[in-house]
């Protein structure tokens, strides 16, 4: 299973790279919007072999609960993930102007970091219906009780990421 979501991440940098230096580089828009395209569907590859793995009696461990977990971040983070390299690939390769940067003072920074921790709360609340999902359709609490252990440590630095995100509210970094 962690071989699958390794394969899947590096899946996921491939399309994205290779989408938008098709646009950029080879001016190949068709191609470019059909690898765009192409990057979710690693994320429901990634869903059906994790719940045809379990559906199939495989032991539930924490690699399937990293599957849950990716795809939240996934779903929350990769727009942004997304934004980001593009930005980067219209600067370098179509003029684009230079890659806007995050604030890093002030009550800019405060509120970039409250949006940020909501996205990772989105993640995580994704991440747990994928849970729960999975838990249902298997059927036997019992046997999927070790993916909900991942539950218990995102949930730490979900809290850890709340206290710090939001005390630049409180406490704003200074130029």
């Amino acid at each position: 299973m962690v071989a699958v979501i390794i394969a899947c991440e590096i899946g996921f940098w491939v399309l994205l790279v290779a989408g938008l230096a098709a646009r950029y580089v080879l001016r190949a828009r068709p191609l470019s919007t059909a690898l765009l395209l192409a990057v979710p569907v690693i994320d429901v590859v990634l869903l059906a072999v994790a719940l045809i793995d379990l559906l199939n009696g495989g032991e539930a461990d924490p690699a399937h609960a990293l599957a849950a977990v990716y795809i939240g971040t996934s779903v929350a983070f990769g727009s942004q993930m997304i934004g980001w390299a593009d930005q980067r690939f219209a600067h370098r390769f179509a003029g684009g102007p230079p890659p806007v940067k995050p604030p890093r003072t002030g009550p800019a920074h405060a509120a970039r970091e409250r949006r940020q921790w909501t996205r990772h709360l989105l993640a995580y609340v994704i991440g747990a219906a994928v849970l729960g999902v999975f838990t249902a359709l298997v059927g036997d609490l019992d046997r999927v009780r070790p993916l909900w252990s991942v539950m218990g440590v995102w949930t730490i630095v979900l809290v850890a990421d709340f206290v710090i995100s939001f005390s630049y509210t409180l406490f704003p970094r200074r130029q």
